[in-house]
């Protein structure tokens, strides 16, 4: 009798798990995207110069929003501390990222130099390695996953199964949940979760940034690389040229 009532009190109290653990497929995440400064600029005599007068970060709050297995990642607004000069803003602006996961396609708008670039392709696959490390974020238990990208850079997520999208900041993805945290210490940049609401979601704003002869992933790096030839090429310090080439390449192709 005590074994049937230990039993049954046991199937209650895991009933009452499954049910308090909720899975949610609409919600809008809010990010604090963090760049350090000081060590993604250039170290020379102009790039030391601009340092003294910026701040040590530039700090920006991006908005993740998605619903039917379909998302959005946009700017929001800055951080009321960084204060950058225009040249410094308009790209984050105007950038923003849709994904189909379920057709798998990405709907990219990059803004270089003034000018705005939209790629229509597929959604980039990326090898992830899930580690046995985990963390709270927000309240949700994250597993780290570990990834490259470009051939040599890693990323580092903190992702969620709790919540269904396999998403993330930019273009990363591919895990089996959202990304709640990320760092690219290549590129000096951190990406953390500061919010999540799951109410009042407009699902009709989820939709991707359009053009009449949008770029593949193939055709925008073969011009992007034919007008890069030239980027970063005087000074006798080669290796801070190569370091900032890569870093404006990495940016662009994000």
């Amino acid at each position: 009798m005590k074994q049937f009532i230990y039993s049954v009190t046991f199937l209650l109290l895991c009933t009452s798990a499954a049910q308090a653990q909720q899975f949610i497929d609409k919600a809008s995440v809010e990010f604090e995207v963090k760049t350090s400064l000081k060590k993604s600029m250039s170290n020379d005599r102009w790039g030391e110069m601009l340092k003294d007068n910026l701040p040590e970060f530039k700090t920006a709050f991006f908005n993740y929003s998605f619903a039917d297995n379909k998302s959005l990642y946009k700017f929001d607004h800055w951080d009321e501390k960084s204060k950058l000069p225009e040249w410094m803003r308009n790209s984050d602006e105007e950038n923003n990222w849709y994904m189909d996961f379920t057709a798998g396609k990405l709907y990219k708008q990059k803004s270089i130099a003034g000018s705005k670039f939209n790629i229509e392709d597929s959604i980039p696959e990326i090898k992830w390695r899930i580690t046995n490390e985990s963390r709270q974020i927000l309240g949700f238990n994250c597993r780290k996953a570990v990834g490259k990208i470009f051939d040599s850079v890693y990323v580092f997520a903190f992702y969620t199964d709790e919540i269904l999208i396999p998403g993330g900041p930019v273009s990363i993805s591919g895990l089996p949940g959202m990304i709640l945290g990320l760092t690219i210490p290549r590129m000096y940049a951190s990406y953390i979760a500061t919010k999540v609401v799951v109410n009042g979601i407009n699902v009709a704003d989820i939709k991707p940034s359009t053009a009449k002869k949008p770029y593949t992933f193939a055709t925008y790096k073969s011009f992007i690389d034919e007008k890069a030839k030239d980027w970063y090429d005087w000074g006798d310090d080669k290796e801070e040229n190569n370091r900032q080439k890569s870093l404006e390449l990495w940016n662009i192709f994000l």
